[in-house]
């Protein structure tokens, strides 16, 4: 199906930077990120949380650095995962140092909050010896005190120019791998910093609103303000900053970027809110269906209407839909054709498999189509 012009949205041209092997900005999709809550000298609980995040999706993730011996575990994680780290640092120059040799793919830091220019110049050679790009997180929560004293409170002006500095120390050194954030837990403030320095740089956008609450009011904040931004174009990699596992914010950051056409994964499901007229379960069926098609990664849409009245025109729409009926006999669409129909014993396990069949073909083609491209060119060799 053909994008309509009013679902359209246009990115901001910015920088394209690398994290490790995952491309941000410019062109590449957006990415999701998360962070640890384990203690990151404990190696083998913080590999098992990023294995969990991994399956969930995510693209990169960070994990926080505040002493020697977290540095010193971080070469032995980096050895068991497959995403990109970006380890977070704050103060000390030397953990930028170290974490930039265990091979973190990123260092999250403010250039202006480590020290000397000598020390400045020490990370950013450590970065670049060993091929680490860098975010500039500001947050609102952590101005300046010449800023706070200036302004008088945190506000997008203050934080725009407290990003600015610091991605000036960094262009000074002949450094400009990086992506900057200009966080706040109020959503009305990170909205407006974001927009501002948005127009201030071209530098890639790391969006989110932080400190943003539990798994249900962190998730609607979160939703208000990045979705926003990313339905204004802002934003290259995104981190929702929930109260709740890591795994869990990855899965909101995807389907923030679901609900926005910016990127597919998985199942999209488009379920009434039943009622009176529901001819079956609506709300346990669309529950337990979640549950059993969280490993489905493929792209794809399955709507779940209860009842007639919007469950043919839904289910035009979508890949496989389903739509209650009378005698507890329910309708069947494939592609947006009527296929056949189904008993209410059967509802979930035939969905699932009608779900993991689709995807199984999908991705049959997609790899036919990639050995076909890659024989194409061996070929033309």
């Amino acid at each position: 199906m053909s994008v309509r012009p009013y679902r359209e949205i246009h990115r901001r041209k910015c920088r394209k930077i690398m994290v490790g092997n995952v491309p941000v900005g410019g062109d590449a999709p957006i990415t999701v990120q998360t962070m640890t809550n384990t203690l990151t000298h404990d190696v083998d609980a913080t590999v098992a949380q990023i294995r969990t995040c991994e399956e969930a999706g995510v693209d990169i993730i960070r994990v926080s650095c505040p002493d020697e011996e977290s540095t010193a575990a971080l070469k032995h994680i980096v050895r068991q995962v497959k995403v990109p780290i970006v380890a977070d640092i704050h103060f000390h120059y030397k953990r930028a140092i170290e974490a930039a040799e265990a091979g973190a793919a990123c260092l999250r830091i403010n250039p202006g909050n480590i020290g000397s220019a000598e020390r400045v110049r020490e990370v950013v050679k450590a970065a670049r010896d060993h091929g680490c790009s860098m975010r500039i997180g500001v947050n609102a929560g952590s101005l300046e005190r010449d800023l706070l004293e200036k302004y008088g409170e945190p506000c997008p002006e203050a934080m725009v120019e407290s990003a600015l500095d610091h991605a000036r120390i960094l262009e000074d050194n002949d450094f400009f791998e990086f992506k900057i954030s200009v966080k706040a837990s109020d959503v009305f403030l990170a909205v407006a910093a974001y927009q501002a320095l948005a127009d201030a740089c071209d530098y890639p956008l790391h969006v989110g609103v932080t400190e943003a609450g539990g798994l249900r009011s962190g998730t609607v904040k979160s939703a208000i303000g990045m979705g926003s931004l990313l339905w204004a174009g802002i934003g290259d990699t995104i981190r929702v900053s929930l109260s709740a596992e890591p795994a869990e914010e990855v899965r909101v950051g995807f389907d923030i970027l679901k609900s926005l056409g910016l990127r597919h994964r998985g199942v999209n499901v488009i379920s009434c809110p039943s009622c009176a007229r529901q001819n079956f379960n609506v709300i346990e069926t669309v529950s337990i269906l979640e549950q059993r098609l969280a490993h489905i990664s493929t792209p794809m849409s399955l709507s779940i209407i209860g009842c007639v009245v919007n469950g043919p025109g839904e289910a035009r729409e979508t890949d496989i839909g389903f739509t209650g009926g009378g005698n507890n006999t329910h309708q069947v669409y494939l592609n947006g054709a009527q296929a056949h129909r189904l008993k209410d014993e059967d509802i979930v396990a035939h969905l699932v498999k009608l779900v993991e069949e689709k995807a199984a073909r999908i991705e049959a083609e997609k790899a036919a189509l990639e050995q076909a491209a890659a024989a194409q060119a061996v070929a033309a060799e």
